[in-house]
């Protein structure tokens, strides 16, 4: 499923990434790499804010629903 649909303070592994293979080096510069467990901090409008590997980051609900947990 996509990462928009984790519940708040749920930890999620990473299974895979979609997208065009500039945005999955994107996301995979960002920290965001298969087998990484991400946590939803919070969501707000068009923003998730994430922790992966002990960093928080915000991304846009487009990018986040690219990354399937």
């Amino acid at each position: 499923m996509p990462l928009t649909f984790a519940n708040e303070n749920e930890e999620k592994k990473i299974l895979k990434l979609g997208g065009k293979p500039e945005v999955k080096q994107h996301l995979a510069d960002l920290g965001f790499n298969v087998g990484s467990n991400i946590q939803i901090i919070t969501k707000s409008g068009e923003n998730v804010i994430v922790r992966v590997k002990d960093t928080r980051i915000a991304l846009s609900k487009e990018l986040a629903n690219k990354i399937l947990v």
